[in-house]
């Protein structure tokens, strides 16, 4: 048998071997096609294959949204005449949101974990494991609260939904963690990638945001997957749906004086937005009611505003065309304010009235009980910015404003400022506009934004808490891996425990028949009352004198004290700072659990190092 009949005999042989241990029997032909190529192809080929799977299927599951969600938004604003208009703006916000909750609580059973927090959290505390259902209750959830209107966007359910293909994916084929954590990127820049159609952007989401704290040398398959994404977008989705801006000027270096302007103020409004977003999660966190009380309490905040300011209504990406194209008026047209004379003033009173308030729209449809994410009102909120800014230049005497260029590197900076992803804001509109020669100005609004949203805050607020509690991956690899690790797995559960009022000729005996150095010392209820070790006892275990003391007289104090919910980082701080190298463990009524010991620590997290750098 030659060498190459004899490598695909061997092959043949662990697919057998496969296809027994793992129940393949009942695995769908495609799978097991799949399995048998996984077998046969190199990681680095099985993984480009998987990114164009991968690719594909969130691409689809983004253009599946986007166009159920404009012909949810087609019919209700075709079919209802215009004198009625007010009664859609009150009735389908409301809906909308109560009907999600009601979704959430009788079919997904009351699991409605949402946004990009949700991804991070899989990656570092559930080893990239995405549960399957969310593959298709993103779509359900946010295609109800923003096609009826709530004031939110499809982008964070089409990156979580494409993160769960991936994951999914992974799993169905038993790859390991760093590429279930590959594919699950892969498949998250896919969705973002057909949701703008813009594949670059989709990558630099990818790295930004989602593989914050993760190594990687093999990025082809996020490429892959992002080309793949784009493509479905752009032959699905029909042009109107599409996030396209044909119109702008020029670069122009003169005009740069406004571009330094505007992104200070797109990064002040950016920490308006998530100070706002904050105080309302936390103020509807509060709200002594049922998940159904609090979705028909945010619904009817919601439906309010849509019916005062018609802007807050959807997505918003149409208003934000129509500044581009110089349709303000129609917009206003819409609102009350059209019963007041229509000059320049009262633009600018309307788009700072909208602005203040898509913050609280947004967060109303979020927290209350829809789903959604803040990439489109980032946007939105950032365009409107940028075209408020350049009505109040042309007022105040200026002549040659570039407009439609403010309108566009506002949107990045809004984005940049509330998302903390400046290279994704750039790239996203650079990509959706055709604009690449506007990279100048992009860049310098969406850095102003984003350095002073870190100057408020170093992390996103979003996510602070998540990274305060170690449950996300932060840009600092060495605090990542010790957050990977858990501290339930360090307790010596098998410590050697004395009671207090024994002699000390017991701890001998005890000492004699154990091999270890450090003693527990509790009470009858097995409450921590000190420790002892070998260093302790030593004076007494050589003289030839009978000792008649007892424990309680010999025992020392810990120096520290850790508990099981300790997060390693904490718990090797509090080693560096007593100096020791074993330490108590008690639960929350201070009985003794066991010991934990600085070495176990430090040698697992040079184990998940080594893995981490292969």
């Amino acid at each position: 048998m030659n060498i190459h009949n004899k490598k695909k005999f061997l092959s043949f042989l662990k697919f057998k071997r496969d296809f027994q241990k793992y129940g393949l029997e009942k695995a769908r032909s495609y799978e097991l096609i799949l399995h048998w190529l996984n077998n046969r192809l190199s990681r680095n080929q099985f993984l480009v294959l998987s990114g164009i799977i991968v690719g594909c299927s969130a691409g689809l599951a983004g253009v599946i949204l986007k166009t159920l969600v404009h012909n949810i938004h087609h019919f209700i604003t075709t079919k209802v005449h215009f004198e009625y208009q007010v009664l859609f703006y009150i009735i389908f916000p409301f809906l909308g949101i109560v009907l999600t909750t009601s979704i959430v609580l009788t079919i997904f059973k009351g699991q409605d974990r949402k946004g990009i927090g949700a991804i991070l959290y899989e990656i570092a505390q559930n080893s990239s494991i995405v549960s399957s259902v969310k593959m298709y209750s993103q779509i359900v959830q946010s295609a109800v609260t923003v096609g009826l209107g709530g004031s939110a966007g499809l982008e964070s359910p089409i990156a979580v939904t494409g993160a769960a293909i991936g994951s999914n994916f992974a799993q169905t084929y038993r790859l390991s963690y760093k590429e279930r954590t590959l594919l699950l990127a892969a498949g998250a820049t896919a969705g973002i990638a057909s949701a703008f159609n813009a594949p670059i952007a989709g990558i630099m989401f990818a790295f930004e945001i989602l593989l914050t704290g993760v190594v990687f040398t093999d990025f082809i398959p996020l490429v892959v997957a992002a080309v793949c994404g784009s493509l479905l977008s752009r032959i699905l989705l029909q042009e109107d749906i599409l996030f396209r801006f044909y119109t702008r000027e020029a670069f122009n270096y003169k005009n740069l004086p406004y571009y330094l302007i505007l992104g200070i103020v797109t990064g002040l409004y950016a920490r308006y937005f998530v100070v706002i977003s904050q105080k309302v999660e936390h103020f509807i966190k509060g709200l002594n009611m049922s998940r159904l009380r609090k979705a028909m309490f945010g619904g009817a905040v919601l439906s309010l505003l849509c019916v005062l300011f018609p802007p807050l209504f959807g997505e918003g990406y149409d208003t934000v065309k129509a500044f581009t194209n110089g349709n303000t008026h129609n917009i206003i047209q819409n609102s009350f304010f059209r019963y007041f004379e229509i000059k320049d003033f009262t633009i600018i009173i309307f788009l700072i009235l909208v602005l203040l308030l898509k913050a609280f729209a947004t967060s109303f449809t979020i927290f209350s009980g829809g789903n959604g994410g803040n990439f489109a009102p980032s946007l939105f909120a950032g365009g409107t910015v940028g075209y408020l800014f350049a009505v109040v230049c042309q007022q105040i005497g200026f002549t040659e404003v570039p407009v439609t260029n403010l309108v566009l590197v506002g949107m990045a900076g809004a984005m940049s400022g509330v998302m903390y992803a400046p290279l994704t804001a750039i790239f996203l509109i650079a990509e959706s506009s055709f604009g690449y020669d506007l990279f100048i100005p992009l860049m310098i609004v969406s850095i102003i934004s984003y350095l002073i949203a870190k100057w408020f805050s170093p992390i996103s607020p979003e996510l602070k808490s998540l990274a305060d509690q170690g449950k996300i991956f932060t840009n600092k690899h060495d605090k990542n891996i010790l957050f990977s690790l858990k501290t339930e797995e360090f307790i010596d559960k098998y410590s050697q425990a004395i009671d207090e009022n024994a002699p000390v000729n017991e701890l001998f005996e005890l000492v004699k028949n154990v091999n270890k150095n450090i003693f527990a010392v509790v009470n009858e209820d097995k409450i921590l009352r000190g420790i002892l070790t070998l260093d302790d006892i030593r004076p007494y275990l050589f003289t030839s004198d009978e000792v008649s003391a007892t424990i309680i007289q010999i025992m020392k104090a810990p120096p520290a004290i850790i508990h099981p919910e300790d997060q390693p980082l904490e718990i090797l701080q509090t080693f560096d700072d007593t100096g020791v190298w074993n330490l108590p463990v008690v639960d929350s009524a201070n009985k003794f659990i066991g010991f934990i010991s600085k070495s176990t620590i430090l040698m697992s997290y040079r184990q998940l190092l080594k893995e981490y750098s292969e």
